[in-house]
């Protein structure tokens, strides 16, 4: 028989076996994925934190209470909105409370106008309502600021955390390492975004390719430098500063 014409039909067959039993292939058998088992200490080697760090982390931990930050972490930089986004909901919702109570102090001339009689004609059957739609505009006012303020973006030594107040009672929190940013960037767009120099950050992921945004920023192009620095000394293995 010629060796072309050889298969490897009955190489998982044994052809001997050896003095203790166990069975000898001409050809290794067929085997399965190799199953790699990996064990790990049940009380793993503590991390080596220097003095400094420590000092930032805990002084991050009283700053930031709400803040998770891990045993070395530390926040080298707060971002918050800036105000300036507020200036249109609580300047329209002054002008109306303005509007109602200045209502409210013409109003006899308001029904003679229009000829109301009755009880429709006294200030005293409008005062209540007026009141009340006072109070619910002064209440939608501060759910605005509560919720406006509350959007925040932290960047620590080890991560960026977006705090994301969606509504009165609605959160949402996303945490990225900074091992997984690939690209940061900032856009300012518009005669009054240059102005009060503020814009936008955009973070993009490695991997799921996930985009982060976060608007209203004061000083984007600082933030943005401030955030490349720090990807950039802890993907290269440096401490990052301040």
């Amino acid at each position: 028989m010629k060796p072309e014409d050889s298969s490897d039909k009955g190489y998982d067959q044994p052809v001997a076996y050896d003095a203790q039993g166990n069975p000898l292939y001409a050809h290794p058998p067929k085997s399965g994925p190799q199953i790699v088992h990996m064990t790990r200490p049940i009380d793993p080697i503590a991390e080596d934190i220097s003095p400094e760090a420590q000092k930032r982390h805990e002084r991050s931990q009283r700053a930031y209470p709400n803040v998770n930050l891990s045993t070395a972490e530390y926040v080298i930089s707060a971002v918050r909105r800036h105000p300036i986004g507020l200036v249109a909901p609580l300047s329209i919702g002054t002008l109306i409370i303005a509007l109602a109570l200045s209502l409210l102090a013409n109003y006899s001339a308001f029904a003679d106008y229009f000829g109301l009689q009755g009880a429709l004609a006294d200030t005293a059957t409008v005062i209540m309502p007026v009141m009340l739609f006072c109070l619910l505009v002064s209440i939608g006012m501060g759910v605005v600021y509560y919720v406006y303020t509350n959007n925040r973006f932290y960047l620590t030594n080890e991560s960026v955390i977006q705090e994301i107040q969606v509504s009165l009672f609605g959160r949402l929190e996303q945490t990225v390492s900074l091992a997984n940013v690939e690209d940061a960037s900032y856009t300012q767009e518009g005669f009054f975004q240059s102005i009060f120099d503020y814009g936008s950050i955009r973070l993009s992921t490695e991997g799921d390719e996930t985009t982060y945004r976060f608007a209203y920023v004061a000083r984007p192009k600082e933030r943005i430098a401030t955030l490349n620095d720090a990807v950039e000394a802890f993907k290269n293995g440096r401490p990052t500063g301040e």
